[in-house]
């Protein structure tokens, strides 16, 4: 019996894959995928990893002790009546889907273990922070065993799925924040003369090194703020320039519209 499959062979289900066989966590010859076609997506999977793919969802769910539902939240209707038959009591379920909570899973699936993960895009670098909720029937262990998974493409925390709203404002779409930031900082430094593309090599790594420093150091943003910014000086000149313009408040306001976004699309 195959240890992991995965129903879907888009991007997220590849840099979770990349990150199970970096780890060592599977060999490529324990996963398999799924996907409805096998050209080109599934196929540029398995010539990528190594995998086995197949185009029958029977083969899937049958093989899988861990099924790893990737697919987008409006194939979800379709795919979980086809599975239902075919799981067993002891499969432990696990979906990436932003919006369909275990509730509905629950409801189409019957009592079955479920954990539901928010990852974010990084894990396609090995940098991702994802979540990690289980239902009642899913044990410590699985719970455990999902973290580590996830935690071969980056973090990941056990978090309650009431959380999830917050999650997705917090790291699954501030990739995205991150980006629109990093790009106005090259544009500045462009503005004073700077190459464009070592302006955007001197912002991301600069953002990059800050976060770095966040985690690694364990201090309060705030304290690892108020040591670059001296009396007098550029930085706290430039910090008083981005609370003028409303930064934070813009940005804890980008935090609750996807949180919002997500409530309503669930």
């Amino acid at each position: 019996m195959k240890k992991i499959a995965f129903i879907g062979a888009g991007n997220m289900a590849k840099a979770i894959i990349k990150g199970l066989i970096k780890s060592e966590l599977y060999p490529a010859n324990e996963i398999l995928v799924y996907n409805h076609r096998y050209e080109p997506t599934l196929q540029r999977l398995v010539e990528d990893t190594g995998v086995e793919g197949t185009t029958t969802l029977a083969d899937a769910v049958k093989h899988g002790e861990i099924l790893v539902l990737a697919v987008k939240p409006y194939v979800f209707a379709s795919i979980l009546p086809q599975i239902k038959p075919l799981l067993s009591a002891n499969q432990l379920i696990v979906s990436i889907a932003a919006g369909v909570t275990i509730e509905q899973m629950t409801e189409a699936l019957g009592a079955q273990k479920i954990v539901r993960v928010m990852p974010n895009t990084p894990a396609f670098v090995g940098a991702g922070m994802s979540s990690i909720s289980p239902n009642d029937l899913a044990t410590k262990e699985d719970t455990a065993r999902v973290q580590q998974l996830f935690e071969s493409m980056g973090k990941a925390a056990v978090v309650p799925e009431t959380m999830i709203d917050a999650v997705i404002g917090v790291s699954g779409s501030s990739p995205a924040y991150t980006y629109i930031f990093i790009e106005a900082l090259a544009d500045g430094a462009v503005a004073e003369g700077m190459p464009r593309a070592m302006a955007y090599e001197f912002a991301a790594q600069a953002v990059l090194g800050a976060a770095k420093m966040v985690l690694d150091t364990n201090e309060h943003p705030g304290v690892l703020k108020d040591q670059v910014t001296s009396p007098g000086g550029t930085t706290i000149q430039a910090v008083q320039t981005l609370e003028e313009n409303g930064f934070r408040a813009a940005v804890m306001k980008a935090v609750h519209a996807a949180a919002a976004k997500n409530r309503e699309m669930s």
